[in-house]
């Protein structure tokens, strides 16, 4: 049965990994969320009007019936988690909650960056941004590998990315890698766990919001 909560959720379709983290995470706890898109090619997510809710001018953000707004996608996902605890996706002993945040911030730190940087300095979708450095982003393509391979020792026979069942951490590695794709970049091919895992994730119902 699906649960729905007063909030609006202001959305971005895909590719944005952000939002579809929390479109992911929703589906797997059966929440439906009232959403507004905001078109990130058209600039909306820059209008004053939303900047007013989110200064940093980015999606996703959650606004509650009281006026509160939670922004980041974890952020989101936490709320979301703690109002609807059942599936724990950021797990309930203290061993468990632990190793799922060390793997969302690696996910966070070390794929990531490298993968921003390849698609702010080097992909054609953001030839307008100011500032932009396509040495820099090239740079990055290694860095991309490098993490890639990373994940793929990490999951050697494991079937999920922290612990033995599907987390938060499975999440942001699934839109991360997605996103991966989406920038012109390839998994190396010799990441067999990584790309037995995405296969496996990916089949999740939850894996088309």
């Amino acid at each position: 049965m699906t649960k729905e909560l007063m909030m609006l959720f202001y959305d971005s379709p895909n590719p944005a990994p952000n939002p579809r983290r929390v479109r992911i995470f929703a589906a797997e706890k059966g929440i439906e969320m009232p959403s507004c898109e905001i078109s990130i090619p058209k600039r909306e997510q820059k209008a004053p009007e939303f900047t007013a809710k989110n200064p940093r001018g980015q999606t996703p953000i959650l606004e509650l019936d009281d006026g509160t707004v939670i922004a980041e996608s974890v952020a989101i996902m936490r709320y979301l988690e703690a109002e609807h605890p059942e599936p724990p996706l950021f797990g309930t002993t203290a061993r468990e909650i632990a190793e799922i945040e060390m793997w969302n911030r690696r996910v966070e730190m070390i794929l990531m960056p490298p993968v921003g940087a390849v698609w702010v300095h080097t992909h054609p979708f953001t030839a307008a941004l100011p500032g932009r450095n396509a040495e820099w982003g090239e740079s990055n393509r290694p860095r991309v590998a490098e993490a890639m391979r990373f994940f793929d020792e990490s999951l050697e026979g494991h079937e999920y990315l922290a612990g033995d069942a599907y987390s938060a951490a499975d999440i942001l590695l699934l839109t991360t890698v997605d996103f991966v794709k989406f920038v012109g970049l390839e998994m190396p091919e010799e990441c067999g766990n990584l790309a037995a895992w995405h296969e496996r994730v990916s089949a999740r119902p939850s894996a088309a919001a």
